[in-house]
C-alpha cells in the first residue's frame, strides 16, 4: 500500500463535489483521495498531479481521470494544456507519504540505511548528498534553522563540514551516526527527523513550490470553487493559513481606500480540522495532519 489517505471523508466533504465538475488532486500519491473523488463524478473530470514516477504507476483506470507527471507548482500550465479551466475544487495532501518513509533506498527515513537522496522527482539533479557535501556551513545552518527548526543549528552544520573534510557523507546511516550525539538525550529520533525534514524541504524546494501552487490555485479556481489543503508541519500550515486569510505570506489583510478587505478567498475553517482518535490509532501519520478549507470569492 502506497499510503493510507488522511482525513479522507473530511476532505471529500470539504470539496463539496459536483458530479459534473472539474477537480484537481494536486498530490496523487497512492490515489486514495482521487478514487473517492472519481466515485462522485459522472460527467465531471479529475486531473491528478504527482512528481514521483512511482506514484504515477498507481494510476486509476477511469475515463474521467487525467494523470500528470509533474510538480503541482506547474498546475496552471497543465490545466490550460488539458482544457480544464476553471476548476471547481483543488485538494492537496502535502508532506511525505508512508511509502517514501518505508522505502529506505530513497533516503527519506532515519530508520533505514540508504543513499542520501531525498528527491521526490528522480529527474531533478539536486539531491541530499549534494546539499550535505557541497553547501557552505552558513547555508547548512540556515537550512537547519529555517526548515528543521532545530536547536543549535550552527553546531550541526559545523559537524557536517568537519566530517566531510575527511570523507564525503554518502548515506543516511552515516549522517545519523554523525549528528545523533548532538541531540538531547531521549529526543534523538525527533532531532534526526527535523534534520531530515530540513534536507528534504531544501532538496525538493517544497515551500517555494507550495507558494507557487497557492497563488496559481486562486487563478484557476472558478467563483465559489474550493481549495482544500492538508499540511503536516508548522512551516506548511503557516503558509496555508496566512494565504487563506490574506492572500499573502504575512497574513496581514490589505484593504482598499474604503476599508474593504482585498482578499481572494473566504476562509471556511477558522481552525484546522484534525484527525479523530480512531484514525490516529489506525494511522499514526494522521496525528500531525491539519486540514484547511477556503472558497474562491
Amino acid at each position: 500500500m502506497y499510503h493510507r489517505s488522511v482525513l479522507l471523508s473530511e476532505s471529500m466533504e470539504a470539496l463539496a463535489i459536483q458530479s459534473n465538475g472539474i477537480y484537481v488532486d494536486a498530490t496523487f500519491g497512492g490515489g486514495g483521495h482521487s478514487r473517492e473523488i472519481l466515485k462522485q463524478l459522472t460527467t465531471g473530470r479529475l486531473v491528478a498531479f504527482d512528481q514521483d514516477a512511482e506514484a504515477i504507476e498507481n494510476r486509476i483506470d477511469d475515463p474521467n481521470l487525467t494523470m500528470v507527471h509533474s510538480n503541482f507548482r506547474h498546475i496552471k500550465n497543465f490545466l490550460r494544456l488539458y482544457n480544464a479551466l476553471p476548476v471547481n475544487g483543488i485538494l492537496a495532501d502535502l508532506g511525505i507519504s508512508s511509502y517514501h518513509i518505508d522505502s529506505g533506498e530513497r533516503g527519506f527515513s532515519t530508520r533505514f540505511e540508504g543513499d542520501l537522496d531525498m528527491r521526490m522527482d528522480k529527474r531533478q539533479k539536486v539531491h541530499a548528498r549534494q546539499v550535505v557535501n557541497e553547501y557552505s556551513e552558513e547555508r547548512l545552518k540556515e537550512i537547519f534553522r529555517n526548515y528543521g527548526e532545530i536547536d543549535h543549528p550552527a553546531k550541526a552544520a559545523a559537524m557536517i563540514v568537519s566530517a566531510r573534510r575527511e570523507q564525503p557523507i554518502e548515506t543516511t546511516g552515516e549522517l545519523v551516526a554523525l549528528l545523533k550525539p548532538n541531540a538531547t538525550w531521549g529526543k534523538e529520533h525527533k532531532y534526526m527527523a527535523q534534520i531530515f525534514q530540513a534536507l528534504r524541504i531544501e532538496v525538493n524546494q517544497e515551500l517555494e513550490a507550495l507558494k507557487e501552487f497557492l497563488v496559481q490555485s486562486v487563478e484557476i479556481l472558478g467563483t465559489g470553487g474550493r481549495l482544500v489543503v492538508i499540511s503536516y508541519h508548522s512551516l506548511e500550515d503557516k503558509l496555508v493559513k496566512n494565504f487563506f486569510r490574506a492572500g499573502n505570506w504575512s497574513g496581514e489583510v490589505e484593504k482598499d481606500f474604503y476599508g474593504n478587505a482585498l482578499v481572494p478567498l473566504q476562509v471556511i475553517t477558522r481552525k484546522p480540522i484534525v484527525s479523530g482518535e480512531s484514525e490516529i490509532n489506525e494511522n499514526p501519520r494522521a496525528r500531525s495532519a491539519r486540514l484547511r478549507i477556503a472558497k474562491k470569492i
